[in-house]
């Protein structure tokens, strides 16, 4: 079965030979010209069968052989290129900004402008019922090689703990294998969107939003060039078959989803107001420390370990109070 799949699958490009444009299309210009000249010469000059025959063929060249071979001529810009078929079967690609002329009988295939000019089509006719006379947007056949951007709609899903959050990605990208994006899949820029959906959501769930303060753990809040170049990964593998490159992926939004948004943001105000009271209570501790090492290093004053702990308890309400402590003076004795 999967020998079958291989070889229904188009791998390669076909570059076809195609000759100088503005030679041809000088060439025919002139062989049309001279098959009128021919026919007013066989008019005048000839006669009997011969008239006939000269005249049979040089009408057909004029009416029928000259037009048919300006279907042949192309014309590409920078960074265009046409996929070409005759009569059904891959006859090449052509590639490179020029005038070109190739066999007038192929035909361009670019399925991606089909669904674009249906979509036109029926967004048109969805708004203009005023005006019956509506034309279809007729777009070019031509494949672009430009560096393009996908910006995906946001998303709900789940992460790894189950907290619903909203997320989007920007996708930059680019097609490299004609062949494979028109004939191995049906729409190249339907299936590089649908590609990054699934991706964004296989790989969301395998990371949590946050961890509230568990630095070791990769999250999608914290570690997000790590995750971004892991969603490249995966598009990229995802979208080979159709002949695209991944340039670059990247987030660009990430927040919990209306329904939990107040509770979580509770949640990480207590999370910082709990960091910040250890980071105070540690440097009032260490600070009261140094002051009684102090004052018995230089014998200032001698304190029990009743006033000892009365001051310290007096050191650790200044410190990690609040307010600005009022101060009381005592003026009579310690003791």
């Amino acid at each position: 079965m999967s020998e079958i799949k291989k070889e229904r699958l188009i791998t390669e490009e076909i570059f076809p030979n195609a000759m100088n444009g503005m030679f041809m299309l000088l060439l025919n210009i002139a062989l049309m010209l001279g098959s009128v000249l021919l026919f007013i010469f066989s008019m005048v000059s000839l006669h009997g069968a011969l008239q006939i025959i000269t005249a049979i063929i040089s009408c057909l060249y004029f009416s029928i052989v000259g037009p048919i071979l300006f279907a042949g001529l192309k014309v590409l810009k920078p960074n265009e290129a046409l996929v070409l078929t005759l009569f059904g079967k891959y006859y090449g690609t052509l590639k490179g900004e020029g005038f070109y002329f190739v066999n007038p009988f192929v035909t361009a295939v670019n399925p991606a402008t089909n669904a674009a000019t249906t979509a036109a089509f029926s967004v048109e006719a969805s708004t203009d019922k005023k005006n019956p006379d509506m034309s279809i947007k007729v777009r070019s056949k031509k494949i672009s090689l430009k560096t393009m951007t996908l910006n995906n709609e946001k998303q709900k899903i789940n992460d790894l703990l189950g907290n619903p959050i909203t997320i989007g990605i920007v996708v930059v990208w680019r097609v490299v294998n004609t062949a494979k994006a028109v004939f191995n899949v049906d729409n190249y820029t339907e299936y590089l969107s649908i590609q990054c959906d699934s991706a964004l959501r296989n790989i969301v769930r395998l990371y949590p939003y946050d961890t509230f303060g568990d630095d070791n753990e990769k999250t999608l809040r914290g570690s997000s060039l790590e995750i971004a170049n892991k969603l490249k990964e995966e598009i990229q593998e995802k979208v080979e078959i159709a002949g695209l490159e991944i340039i670059e992926a990247r987030i660009t939004h990430l927040a919990y989803a209306p329904e939990i948004a107040a509770a979580m943001l509770q949640r990480q105000q207590a999370a910082a107001i709990i960091d910040a009271r250890q980071m105070i209570v540690e440097g009032a501790v260490g600070m009261v420390e140094m002051a009684l090492d102090k004052l018995s290093e230089h014998n200032v004053v001698e304190l029990d370990e009743e006033r000892k702990a009365a001051m310290v308890s007096n050191l650790l309400v200044v410190l990690c109070g609040n307010k600005d402590a009022q101060p009381i003076v005592n003026s009579g004795s310690l003791y």
